[in-house]
């Protein structure tokens, strides 16, 4: 026989509600979890049923005693029907048993409830810069405080090989991942260090025209931890972009690189036309011309001799960042390796200019100076004058 209990019904509707836990759901994952508990308790030779009046809060416990022949802890074949004679065998401490059982069974499921409204809250926020102080670091992950009882993951993979934290360190992150947990001791919240959107975010907060998309970032390329190349153009003709990042006095740029720990940061000036961009992209080398080859999508680059490590850059850093930030694949020469080449004429000093006549300054698609000389008053020769007008 049950016994009623509105007492315990009312506080399971408290608690559904102060956790923000589906009531039915409750009681349902409830009525599982007992029936397990029960059978050991009775010791049962069958499986048990528990029921939950869901107005009275009587509990209700049943054995499934099984009619005919077949073994009841093997699975039915499919479209077979079993039938089982309900046996009730409610104890008379029935209420106190599913009490002390509802601790584990609410416990869980505050747990569960509290970890799908961290998802729900933060799968909207990826792309989003978030602080933190650092809990726990070790080789494989960093473990950063958001709020009370609320941590996100920093995957080693995630963080620079250069950066160490320490413990209570406040470290700003990027958001890349939400995602559903089943278990407890794991984070729902992955962040990072490396992604190239943290040093977006990070300009927002020093910058105010990029914050307001007055200045926007066309492209950004990292190597985490050691150089970044940003390309950011303005849509008020009035700003200067490149200005605007680096600030009075470099104020602005200098707050970023101290958020990234002396990460160096170029910041360039994006153009439409590739050839400009091409020769920003390769700052701080000073650049002669760039020769674009659509046809192989290489911008062939033509520089100063005393500029060809500088715009190599340490191990090929610069060149390499400056291809992946515009996208083409570059070549870079210096003055003395494209004469060699025949890719440029040597342009006379200028003492000289008045008793030579200036070489035509037509090239053809594959970068090649034209040998001509120029009409008296054009800079184009006979050959080519047709670009005089163009």
């Amino acid at each position: 026989m049950a016994v009623t209990d509105i007492g315990l019904m009312a506080a399971f509707k408290e608690i559904a509600q102060t956790h923000g836990i589906d009531e039915y759901e409750l009681l349902d994952k409830l009525e599982q979890n007992l029936a397990p508990v029960y059978e050991r308790v009775l010791k049962l030779e069958n499986h048990a049923r528990v029921t939950l009046d869901r107005e009275t809060g009587a509990i209700y416990v049943y054995e499934m005693i099984p009619i005919g022949d077949f073994d009841p802890e093997t699975e039915p074949e499919e479209g077979e029907v079993r039938e089982y004679e309900e046996r009730d065998v409610t104890p008379p401490e029935v209420s106190r048993i599913a009490a002390h059982q509802a601790k584990s069974v609410i416990s869980a499921m505050v747990r569960d409830a509290r970890r799908e409204r961290i998802f729900e809250d933060f799968v909207g926020r990826i792309g989003e810069m978030v602080s933190g102080p650092v809990q726990q670091s070790n080789r494989k992950f960093t473990i950063i405080k958001l709020g009370d009882d609320l941590e996100a993951e920093l995957p080693a993979s995630e963080a620079p090989a250069s950066e160490h934290y320490r413990f209570n360190e406040r470290i700003k992150v990027y958001i890349v991942d939400v995602r559903r947990v089943q278990k407890a001791n794991e984070s729902s919240i992955i962040v990072s260090r490396k992604h190239p959107g943290l040093i977006k975010r990070l300009f927002e907060v020093e910058v105010p025209e990029v914050y307001d998309g007055i200045v926007e970032f066309k492209s950004i390329v990292r190597e985490a931890g050691i150089r970044s190349k940003v390309a950011v153009a303005s849509r008020e003709p009035s700003l200067d972009p490149v200005g605007a990042c680096v600030g009075p006095g470099g104020s602005r740029v200098r707050n970023v690189v101290t958020d990234l720990r002396g990460e160096r940061i170029d910041i360039i000036a994006w153009d439409e036309n590739p050839e400009v961009f091409v020769a920003n992209a390769l700052s701080p080398a000073k650049v002669d011309r760039v020769m674009i080859d659509e046809a192989n999508h290489t911008a062939n680059v033509i520089v100063p001799n005393d500029q060809l490590s500088l715009a190599i850059g340490k191990e090929g850093q610069n060149a390499r960042l400056a291809a992946q930030l515009t996208g083409w694949r570059i070549d870079i020469k210096s003055v003395e390796m494209a004469e060699a080449a025949g890719l440029v004429i040597p342009i006379p000093l200028m003492e000289d200019l008045d008793q030579v006549d200036p070489i035509c300054a037509a090239t053809t698609a594959e970068g090649i100076r034209c040998r001509n000389h120029a009409r008296p008053g054009s800079a184009y020769c006979g050959v080519h004058a047709d670009l005089e007008d163009v």
